[in-house]
């Protein structure tokens, strides 16, 4: 027998079971995935890392402390509800944990970093208000694939010394408990598939299967993929959801084991609050159904809702993800327009996912540099002639003809759009605006990794030497849960009472990434993998002892 049930394989799933491992214990991960899915959402991601202070800020000069990003997550979570006690103090341990140990205990595994540091969530608010202050997106060498690495070599050791294993196919149907304890868990097996990563699986039953352990940490991920729950736990605050969304993860991200813990006795909190992206595009080349990709905008592009009415201060690319997203289904619709040139697209656009970082991720020095050279990203270009969202042209009525065509409804007013390219391109004339973006992209390119590769020279989007003109037909696109199951510091669920279940655990984005949600309502990004590192340490250690 075991002495942990892990429920997982993704991120916060292995490092908890390596913190088992390296404690000497037995370790059992039960997934319902085929193999080649080993390493969950963590693979397919860009490898963003939330840090504080780090040498990579201080050697592109950005002067960051534990009291600044203290004011900015506080700022940005707008904790206000009584199980929020909870996501506070994970949410204080974890701003110590990114201002202390992290970087040290992940270089410690061979985890490095690209050394120009992202600035994501810029906020646009005041001091007190959502949003980074500074430049905090560490970027892993490697990206994803690069994160998990480490984690992945010390359990498949643990699978060769005898002391783990792990068995895919098995699907968690019900926590075990006697006496009010948890004593294991217990499923169906599933028939063996040959779905590549990300790919749908079947859900043939072959078996059924029961396991016990001293404890079970459940690591099972979030509701991205299962738009129904997606629906069901929309919050009210944000109106109606969306007709149409796309999946930014593959739909076994199915939330399954929320109500499954919730059966076992765990007090579910904030389940309400999400975290879904307002660039996605319709992916040409899809590995999951509806699959999407986002758009990782600089600063610099025209954001228009669907009738061609520019989006207000600050919802400019990159500062309010919450804040954008609703006031778009304000609208009335669900969808929005980015209007850029290619001298934007080649200096600001990048794509989020690891598959569409080759250069990053395959820790190629040649391909990486081409990303300081004229010409778009091989991936942002691919999309820009083979995607469906992508409008390019030379001329603004021809631009405006395409967008029409993308947008059968006739909700696009041309001679709005026409407006406003003309009276953000008067702005341009002079160094000094009343126009809040093109000071923001002025802003931002004194910032050195900006300027270098993520904001371009403020210009006109007319002038024919920065064309053509391109428009992006931009989706709802889901992601990540921020609420889940309620734990304490150790990763023990709570239940109804506040009291712990004993033997049971849970870790990672089930979790709301620690707590129930220790991001609050909003989320610094860079956060979600340093969620799933650090509360599967908590659990991990805390089953050990």
């Amino acid at each position: 027998m075991p002495d942990a049930i892990v429920v997982g394989a993704g991120l916060a799933g292995l490092v908890a079971a390596c913190e088992l491992l390296d404690a000497g214990k037995q370790v059992t991960i039960v997934e319902q995935e085929p193999a080649a899915s080993l390493g969950g959402q963590a693979w397919w991601s860009f490898g963003g890392i939330f840090l504080i202070d780090s040498p990579e800020q201080r050697r592109m000069r950005v002067r960051d402390s534990l009291e600044l990003a203290r004011q900015d997550w506080i700022g940005s979570a707008g904790f206000d509800r009584p199980e929020d006690d909870w996501p506070k103090k994970w949410a204080e341990a974890y701003l110590q944990f990114a201002a202390g140990e992290k970087r040290a205990w992940l270089h410690e595994r061979g985890v490095r970093f690209f050394p120009v540091v992202g600035w994501a969530e810029r906020g646009g608010y005041t001091a007190n208000g959502h949003g980074n202050s500074v430049p905090r997106f560490h970027i892993t060498w490697g990206t994803g694939p690069g994160v998990l690495a480490p984690f992945i070599a010390r359990f498949r050791a643990g699978l060769d010394d005898g002391r783990a294993s792990i068995l895919h196919r098995h699907r968690v149907d019900e926590i075990v408990t006697s006496d009010g304890i948890v004593t294991g868990v217990r499923g169906a097996v599933l028939a063996p598939s040959s779905a590549a990563r990300g790919e749908s699986s079947s859900r043939d039953v072959v078996g059924d299967f029961e396991l016990s352990a001293g404890a079970v940490i459940v690591t099972s991920g979030g509701i991205g993929g299962n738009h129904d729950l997606v629906r069901a736990s929309w919050p009210s605050r944000l109106g109606a959801p969306p007709a149409t969304m796309l999946s930014g993860v593959p739909e076994h991200v199915d939330g399954r084991m929320l109500a499954i813990s919730e059966r076992a006795g765990a007090r579910l909190v904030n389940t309400d609050r999400m975290w879904h992206y307002t660039e996605g595009i319709t992916n040409f080349d899809p590995v999951w159904p509806l699959h999407g990709i986002r758009i990782l905008p600089g600063p610099s592009s025209l954001w228009l809702d669907a009738t061609g009415a520019r989006l207000p201060v600050p919802l400019f690319p990159g500062f309010d993800t919450l804040g954008t997203l609703e006031h778009i289904l304000g609208t009335g619709y669900d969808y929005s327009w980015f209007v850029l040139t290619q001298s934007i697209i080649e200096k600001e656009f990048a794509l989020s996912g690891s598959e569409q970082n080759p250069d990053l991720t395959g820790k190629d020095l040649r391909l990486l540099a081409q990303r300081i050279r004229p010409g778009a990203p091989g991936p942002v270009e691919a999309f820009k002639s083979r995607g469906v969202d992508f409008v390019v042209a030379d001329t603004l009525p021809e631009l405006l003809h395409g967008m029409a065509r993308l947008e059968p409804s006739g909700a696009l007013d041309a001679a709005r759009v026409t407006r406003e390219v003309f009276a953000r391109d008067r702005e341009i004339a002079n160094t000094f605006t009343k126009d809040a973006q093109i000071t923001a992209v002025r802003g931002a390119r004194r910032y050195l990794g900006d300027k270098l590769i993520r904001a371009a020279k403020p210009h006109r989007l007319l002038d024919p030497k920065a064309g053509p003109l391109i428009a992006v037909k931009l989706h709802i696109l889901t992601r990540k849960s921020l609420g889940g199951v309620s734990t304490d510091l150790d990763g023990r669920v709570l239940d109804a009472s506040g009291a712990p279940i004993a033997g049971l655990y849970a870790a990672g984005e089930v979790s709301g990434f620690g707590g129930g949600g220790m991001h609050g309502y909003r989320a610094l990004e860079g956060t979600f993998l340093g969620g799933c590192l650090f509360s599967g340490r908590q659990a991990g250690r805390a089953a050990s002892r």
